[in-house]
């Protein structure tokens, strides 16, 4: 089941699962679902690593911990995203 499913910057549709969701939440408790959802839709970076894996960047100021950058990672099957995981970090790599 998905969690939701959005159109991000590039036109390619992208979903979230709830099993994907409650691993985010499990091991990454920090991010919330409306900063994965903004992230995919109006990234400020993408960065495309091959074998079909995309990271998508957003910085979130309002965050209080040095890492303010959510980092999602997308993976690509017959042109269908879907969400690996989602954590901040400190910096875009």
């Amino acid at each position: 089941m998905n969690l939701f499913e959005i159109t991000d910057k590039t036109g390619r549709n992208i979903h979230l699962s709830s099993e994907r969701w409650k691993h985010i939440r499990r091991d990454h408790p920090d991010v919330r679902e409306e900063e994965i959802n903004l992230t995919l839709q109006k990234p400020i970076k993408i960065v495309d690593k091959g074998n079909n894996k995309h990271f998508y960047y957003q910085y979130f100021k309002y965050k209080k911990i040095s890492s303010r950058f959510l980092k999602v990672i997308v993976n690509y099957l017959n042109r269908r995203g879907f969400v690996i995981t989602a954590y901040f970090v400190k910096s875009i790599s």
